[in-house]
Parts: structure tokens; C-alpha cells; sequence
């Protein structure tokens, strides 16, 4: 490593959001020396979330949506080229084309994958489609512009709620299987999750939940599926929706503390090993990354969001040029917003770390409400339905450890709050959808004998 951190080479694993967020900021840092970045896809880096909204219901095309870059960072782009593994003693990210490239410093922005149908062969089916790409969403629209008669969805998650939501926006016939008991539960808890139940039925959703799906149905074309409860339905098209797989498989020789939750680092952004000891060379930012926050007992923090993918990037990105006692933690909060069947919903914090919540304005009945979280006496998350600008004061209460239930405050609050209730966070493993938000513990993901 150079003795000026403003120098040297760096090279991003990682070539979409974060990736590019992170390219930037460096250069906005100061940073001077060789900066190459790699994306396994050979497009530039692009928006995903329109891919499940604007897409999906015709309003943009899929190659639209590339992300606008706030200054040149003079990098050399190595497109289409895959990360097959991180040489540390060595120095080298290796490229599945048989080159590498030597670096200094590395950050691994590598994100996540869909999730795909266990079984290849029904996976392979003409019609079966999981949405993650830019090439998934235009394959998908191009399909719901054929006019299905009827779109199968399997996960009953955010992406899954998102386009089940385009398809009735597009009046198509549309069938959501949930493994839980409701979509959302595994992000919201039980309470908002009953909320979200109705409005998807309320939109002419054919809701499904406490079943599987056991077979996809079809020879070449996919025709349907067979259900745990032992009903069959008949589909056009199927979209997979259980969640993601994040990108680390090319990391399994490189020493790293990396496994299925992601890479765990420090608060810095510095990768810890499997050890447990920090890097002061490998950084991570984005979907794959794994990080500790104070606010929530310091557990380690895995989430699938936009805001966290640019505030860690440029986080990652300041630490690498600035020495230690320069560098600084990233402590923003968890934030999310989803658009369907009509309501905006957002969030703050972290809902799955609670074990009671309030409605704290609003109500289910009026479907405009603001719902707080909380663990142990103390405020841990928010989320609002229709009523975003109420969220900044709970996010106060959250980063000042307001005590739980939270006291009057904001703008149109009701009177007299209503009682508190559990707040019903299932178990992630009884769901069909992954959660964009995990508290990962303490444990490594491997165990390790030392000889």
C-alpha cells in the first residue's frame, strides 16, 4: 500500500450502484492514482428498482434506466468481464477471461443475485422469469405485453408485491403465493402485513398464502403450478420472487469472512477475515456487505437497499484515502420505500428488531398510518403508509433512543395512542421471500479449526 493514500491503484469489484457511487466519491476525495472498476454485466451502471415498477408496466424501457454519473471518474470500465477470485497476499483481483488486475486497495461492491427456482430444469421453462437484470425486466415486460392470461408470483416480498401490482395496474389476472402467513410480514411485522393482505386482494389479487409451490407445470412452455395444498393453478407466465443470493461465491479462497449473508466488515468498511481480523486494504460497500450498528446491539446488519448501497459507497470510499485517525463509521439508518396497489409505504430503522409496535397515527382502517417500532423500551423503526412526512420525527426518535411507546410529537398525531401489541416478526425461515432487512448475529458463517 502506498504511504499516500491519495495514490496507488484501486481497484471496485462491481460495477452498479454502490460500484459506481464509490468510483466517484474517491475521486472527489482526492484520489489520484489508477482506478478500475469491473462489472460482470456489460452495460454501464443502471437503476434496478424502476425494473420492478416502470418497467414492468411500460412506462420505460428497460434501457432506460442507466445511472446518471455526477462527475467523470476517470476509470478504466472492464465490462462484461466476471470476478472469479481475490488473490490477498498477492494482490489480485482474478478475471474469468485468465487475466487480473494488481491493486493496493480493492473494494467489493459485488451486490446480490436473484434468488433462482430450485429445480433447473422447471426453471429453464419458457415463461419462467426472476426480475434482477436489466435483460429479466425487458424479458418480462415483453411477456406482459403479450397479455397473459394469468401471471403466477412466487414470494410474497417487496418485489413480489411490486409485480404482482404492475400486472393488476396492466389488468392482468395475477396469483401470489406466500409461504407466511401475509406478504410483507417478514419486512413489517404481522400487523401491517394484514394490511397488505387486503389492499392485494382489494386489487383483485389471487392471494395464496401458507402454501408452497412444488412443481412448475410444463414440458417446454410453463403452464402452471401444483401447490402444497394440493390445488393446481393455471399461469401464462411465473415470475420467481424469493429473494437474493448475494454475490460471494468468488470470494471462497480469499480468507475473507464471506458467506450466504454477505462479507462482514467493520463499521469503517474494512473486511474483516475469517479470523475476525480486520483488513486494511479490502473494503466492501452495498447488498454484499454485512456491518455492525450501534443503535441495534451492534448486530450485524445485511440489507438489500438503494440509499444504504450510495451512503456505505462513499463511506468505503473516504476510509480508503484517509488514515485512521481521518476515517469515519457508517452509521446511517436502514431506509426503504416501496409503491403498490396504490400507497406509498416507507421505512426507517430496523422493524424485524422489535417485539412491540403502536400505531402511532392513522389507522389500518383509513390505510394512512404511521407505525412505530419497538424493543425493549426503546424506539427501533418506523413505517408510514401514506404519510412519509411524519417519518423524520421518528427517525430522530430512532438515532436519540427515544423510549417506546413515543411520546407526542409529530404533526398530526393522535390525542391518545393505542395500546402497544407484539409486533409478530415471524421467522425468516417460514417464509417464501428473503427479508431486505436481516440482523445476521454475531456468528461467523463458518466454523473454523485452527491446527
Amino acid at each position: 500500500m502506498p504511504d499516500d493514500l491519495t495514490g496507488g491503484r484501486i481497484v471496485v469489484v462491481g460495477a452498479s450502484l454502490a460500484g459506481l457511487r464509490a468510483a466517484e466519491a474517491l475521486r472527489e476525495q482526492g484520489f489520484t492514482g489508477s482506478l478500475t472498476v469491473v462489472g460482470d454485466e456489460p452495460h454501464p451502471p443502471y437503476d434496478r428498482p424502476p425494473l420492478s415498477k416502470q418497467v414492468l408496466l411500460g412506462v420505460a424501457p428497460a434501457d432506460s434506466t442507466g445511472l446518471p454519473m455526477r462527475r467523470d471518474p476517470e476509470a478504466e470500465w472492464v465490462l462484461g468481464v466476471r470476478a472469479t477470485g481475490l488473490d490477498t497476499l498477492g494482490r489480485r483481483v482474478l478475471l474469468d477471461n485468465g487475466e487480473s488486475l494488481p491493486y493496493d486497495r480493492v473494494l467489493i461492491a459485488t451486490g446480490t443475485r436473484a434468488r433462482p427456482w430450485p429445480n433447473p430444469a422447471e426453471a429453464a421453462l419458457d415463461g419462467v422469469f426472476t426480475v434482477r437484470t436489466r435483460e429479466d425486466a425487458a424479458g418480462l415486460a415483453a411477456a406482459l405485453d403479450a397479455g397473459p392470461r394469468r401471471v403466477l408470483v412466487i414470494g410474497g416480498g417487496f418485489t413480489g408485491s411490486e409485480i404482482a401490482s404492475a400486472c393488476r395496474e396492466r389488468g392482468l389476472e395475477v396469483t401470489v403465493t406466500e409461504r407466511g402467513p401475509a406478504p410483507l410480514v417478514g419486512a413489517l411485522g404481522g400487523t401491517l402485513s394484514k394490511l397488505a393482505a387486503v389492499m392485494q386482494r382489494n386489487h383483485g389479487v389471487d392471494l395464496r398464502t401458507g402454501v408452497t409451490v412444488t412443481r412448475l407445470l410444463g414440458e417446454k412452455t410453463f403452464t402452471g403450478v401444483e401447490l402444497s395444498d394440493g390445488n393446481q393453478v393455471d399461469a401464462d407466465v411465473c415470475v420467481v420472487a424469493l429473494g437474493a443470493v448475494r454475490n460471494v461465491e468468488w470470494l471462497a479462497d480469499s480468507g475473507l469472512a464471506a458467506g450466504p449473508r454477505g462479507l462482514a466488515c467493520d463499521a469503517g468498511c474494512r473486511a474483516f477475515n475469517m479470523y475476525g481480523i480486520v483488513t486494511d486494504d479490502v473494503f466492501v460497500a452495498g447488498d454484499v456487505s454485512r456491518f455492525p450498528h450501534p443503535l441495534f446491539g451492534y448486530q450485524l446488519l445485511s440489507l438489500e437497499h438503494w440509499g444504504n448501497a450510495v451512503t456505505q459507497a462513499e463511506v468505503a470510499a473516504h476510509n480508503m484515502v484517509n488514515p485512521g485517525p481521518l476515517r469515519r463509521p457508517h452509521l446511517a439508518l436502514p431506509t426503504f420505500w416501496s409503491t403498490q396497489f396504490g400507497l406509498n409505504i416507507k421505512s426507517v430503522g430496523v422493524p424485524t428488531y422489535s417485539d412491540h409496535v403502536v400505531i402511532a397515527q392513522g389507522s389500518l382502517e383509513a390505510r394512512r398510518l404511521a407505525m412505530v417500532y419497538g424493543y425493549r423500551g426503546r424506539v427501533t423503526a418506523a413505517v408510514t403508509v401514506d404519510m412519509a412526512k411524519s417519518l423524520d420525527y421518528y427517525q430522530h426518535l430512532i438515532e436519540t433512543g427515544a423510549p417506546f411507546p413515543p411520546p407526542p410529537g409529530a404533526a398530526d398525531r393522535a390525542l391518545a395512542a393505542e395500546i402497544p401489541i407484539p409486533s409478530d416478526v415471524p421467522d425468516p425461515s417460514v417464509l417464501s421471500h428473503g427479508p431486505t432487512v436481516a440482523l445476521t448475529g454475531y456468528l461467523p458463517d463458518r466454523r473454523l479449526t485452527v491446527v
